[in-house]
């Protein structure tokens, strides 16, 4: 009898083991493209296309990741919107910008997340199992920000950290607003609670973490559109797809996909979109039951 639990023991750790090699050596190169269509712009306008990139975290050596980015551009959408972690290594701004070559060519609008600034740094797993002790990896390895914000901009993309701007594709009025990074406390919430432009077709929010905070200042300043990264989706999920965690204090049903915000809708409510992003941090190289993802959101008028 001594020698099943030492079976069982054996027997988990291979199953362990397995769903390892899985989670490193698969899922995470099995990049998705998801389609979803959001009924949010005014009654008879032509459908608009948006292509929501997050979470790269982009490394040199990554050449399947580039490859597929590199392909997204025969998409050709009307706005390609980054909600940041572009970049996870030093040298990682020439690959990045060579694999979005040809989405550059297009209008495009980014934010960024605390991997844009800082390496990540290698954190004990069962942290984010955790509630948040604020704790942040700011003394890391400063990343080449400035670099690849010169870049993004020297092809007409607009930097939204903190800031608005206003856009006209296929006739529609864009008024869009962004904050840089909740998780790190740089967000300024001012500037997403101020009154939109009173001709804007649709008022587009756009931030790295979803924080309640934040959501809730996108539809108070009359977002009808908010879209945000940093999730991962989870990243480990439950076989049901069901994270575990978000790494901020979105709930984890909201980790990845569309909902509404507030979750329970009505009157005023906005559309979200989290996307579970293209990338992990170097540091946990892993994907259970997440899938890497780039989202083309069509948005229709509300009539259908």
């Amino acid at each position: 009898m001594a020698a099943l639990p030492t079976r069982l023991l054996a027997a988990g750790t291979v199953a362990a083991g397995a769903v390892l090699v899985y989670a490193a050596g698969y899922e995470v190169h099995d990049f998705r493209l998801r389609r979803l269509d959001v009924p949010v712009l005014p009654a008879g306008r032509a459908p608009l296309t948006v292509l929501h990139l997050s979470d790269l975290h982009l490394a040199p050596w990554q050449r399947a990741k580039q490859a597929w980015l590199a392909g997204l551009a025969g998409l050709v959408p009307d706005l390609v919107v980054s909600t940041g972690d572009l970049i996870a290594h030093p040298d990682a701004v020439p690959p990045l910008i060579d694999s979005l070559a040809g989405l550059l060519a297009r209008p495009g609008v980014f934010v960024h997340g605390s991997n844009d600034y800082f390496a990540p740094v290698a954190k004990n797993p069962t942290r984010y199992l955790l509630p948040d002790d604020g704790t942040r990896a700011v003394h890391g390895r400063r990343l080449p920000t400035e670099q690849m914000d010169s870049a993004l901009l020297g092809a007409g993309w607009l930097d939204l950290d903190n800031a608005r701007a206003d856009l006209v594709l296929r006739g529609l009025r864009l008024h869009l607003v962004g904050t840089d990074d909740a998780h790190l406390g740089y967000d300024d919430l001012s500037v997403p609670a101020g009154p939109p432009p009173l001709d804007a077709d649709l008022v587009l929010g756009v931030t790295h973490a979803p924080y309640l905070r934040v959501l809730d200042a996108f539809v108070a300043g009359g977002a009808r559109l908010v879209l945000a990264g940093h999730t991962h989706g989870g990243q480990v999920c439950l076989p049901s797809g069901r994270a575990l965690v978000t790494n901020c204090d979105l709930e984890p049903a909201r980790a990845r996909g569309l909902s509404r915000h507030p979750a329970r809708g009505g009157a005023g409510a906005a559309w979200l979109h989290v996307s579970a992003g293209l990338g992990t941090s170097p540091t946990a190289p892993v994907r259970v039951v997440c899938k890497p993802e780039a989202t083309v959101l069509t948005l229709l008028p509300t009539d259908g």
